[in-house]
């Protein structure tokens, strides 16, 4: 029966060939008809296929290669004041504008300008890519991971140190002679205080546009800074195969040590660092008894003549107000170093002459 089947269904199928035309029969553009319909969504996989994801970029490592970029010329004016410390006091203040133009112009030429990552980046796998560029290479097939791409051109990187260094400069040096010449208590007529209304607002307006740009860059991850979104320089990984590698040993050192002082200054305080320094210093003490010494020598330092005297109370023996009172302070059971008698107040110590030429003595409360 399954071959009778067969059978006449191949012979309906030879009658529909035959008939050319029948029935049922395909016209004859139908594959060009099926592939028209179905070649939009073909481009559109296509384009899928070719199309690179992007990278994304941790928005920290962008952050703080901006960060440890400030710290290097942080450093390098430290050094550099060093070399001057000698000098004429308030010579390196009086040019601090310039001298941080200086070294942030250093740090651009050695490394933007030799398209080279700044130090910052270097430590974090970055590197500037000219993102206006990098259609370039998606068109012809250049792209496999999605990090490849020139860097920046003359005409950027000359803008970079314009806005950056020299915007920083200009900024720093106009509000230095501002707040030095007083511009905001001019006249309202003066150009003077126009002058200073208008860096107030372009000081306005330059921080809405860097909190905007701040938003764009949590939302997107691209261009952290208002001048690397306005040239088009985005930070990418500089080798992609590099994973991000985060040393905690220094953290961990600070940390130890931060708690560690923390735990001294709480227990430094509760102990008798008199007691202790006696202790430790007796097998090696050479100091001769008090009783031996001479009575307008202090028991404690040995000083003779004793340097502002005090006398402790009730035997009223002599010592040296620090020594006395750094000891009474140090330890309230302090005895007498000559009789072993308790001491429980100090006295000033002075001699007044009389009318006659005799000296007396007269006693201060302290």
């Amino acid at each position: 029966m399954a071959a009778q089947g067969s059978q006449s269904l191949v012979g309906m199928a030879e009658a529909d060939v035959g008939g050319g035309g029948g029935v049922g029969a395909p016209p004859a553009d139908a594959w060009l008809q099926a592939w028209r319909a179905i070649a939009p969504q073909w481009e559109q996989i296509r384009a899928k296929v070719k199309t690179v994801p992007d990278v994304p970029i941790l928005r920290v490592n962008q952050i703080d290669a901006a960060r440890l970029d400030v710290e290097m010329t942080g450093m390098l004016k430290e050094q550099l004041s060093r070399v001057f410390s000698l000098s004429q006091p308030g010579l390196l203040l009086r040019y601090e504008p310039e001298l941080n133009a200086f070294l942030e112009f250093l740090v651009w030429r050695f490394s933007i300008w030799v398209d080279k990552p700044t130090p910052g980046n270097a430590l974090m796998n970055l590197r500037y890519r000219n993102e206006r560029s990098f259609n370039t290479y998606l068109k012809f097939g250049k792209v496999r991971t999605g990090l490849e791409g020139a860097g920046l051109t003359k005409t950027q990187k000359i803008l970079y140190c314009l806005l950056v260094v020299g915007g920083r400069y200009a900024w720093a040096r106009l509000q230095l002679i501002s707040a030095f010449q007083r511009w905001g208590d001019r006249q309202r007529t003066s150009w003077a205080r126009r002058a200073w209304l208008l860096l107030q607002k372009a000081e306005s307006l330059y921080k809405i546009a860097g909190f905007a740009n701040l938003v764009l860059f949590l939302h997107s991850g691209r261009y952290p800074s208002t001048v690397e979104r306005l040239l088009g320089a985005r930070l990418v990984y500089e080798k992609p195969d590099m994973n991000r590698a985060v040393s905690f040993e220094y953290m961990n050192r600070q940390l130890v040590w931060h708690e560690f002082s923390e735990l001294l200054l709480l227990i430094l305080p509760l102990l008798n660092m008199m007691s202790i320094r006696k202790v430790l210093m007796f097998p090696f003490s050479t100091q001769a008894p008090a009783s031996s010494l001479p009575e307008d020598a202090c028991p404690i330092c040995e000083a003779c003549p004793i340097v502002t005297p005090y006398m402790a109370l009730p035997c009223c023996h002599l010592y040296c107000y620090y020594c006395l009172r750094t000891r009474s302070l140090s330890d309230r059971n302090l005895k007498c170093s000559r009789c072993s008698v308790s001491v429980v107040a100090l006295k000033r110590y002075q001699v007044e002459a009389g009318l006659d030429g005799s000296g007396s003595t007269d006693a201060a409360s302290q």
